[in-house]
């Protein structure tokens, strides 16, 4: 499987995102809230690029399954 430059972005805001949720859930704790503001706009610019790039991943399970049939 050949990876490209978009990949490994999406892959890093994703973990970024769930880094966030693991704070919420452990200690109430909102970084994105903390360092933008309450649903700002740039906090909820930040919550789309995660949930965009979270759907992109998922194209990564296809070209997963396609690598081994090669």
């Amino acid at each position: 499987m050949k990876s490209n430059g978009l990949d490994y972005t999406a892959l890093v805001i994703t973990v970024i995102g769930a880094l966030n949720w693991g704070l919420i859930g452990l200690f109430r704790f909102n970084l994105v809230s903390f360092l933008f503001g309450d649903m700002s706009w740039i906090s909820r610019i930040v919550y789309i690029l995660v949930g965009i790039c979270g759907l992109y991943l998922l194209s990564l399970f296809g070209r997963i399954r396609t690598m081994g049939e090669d």
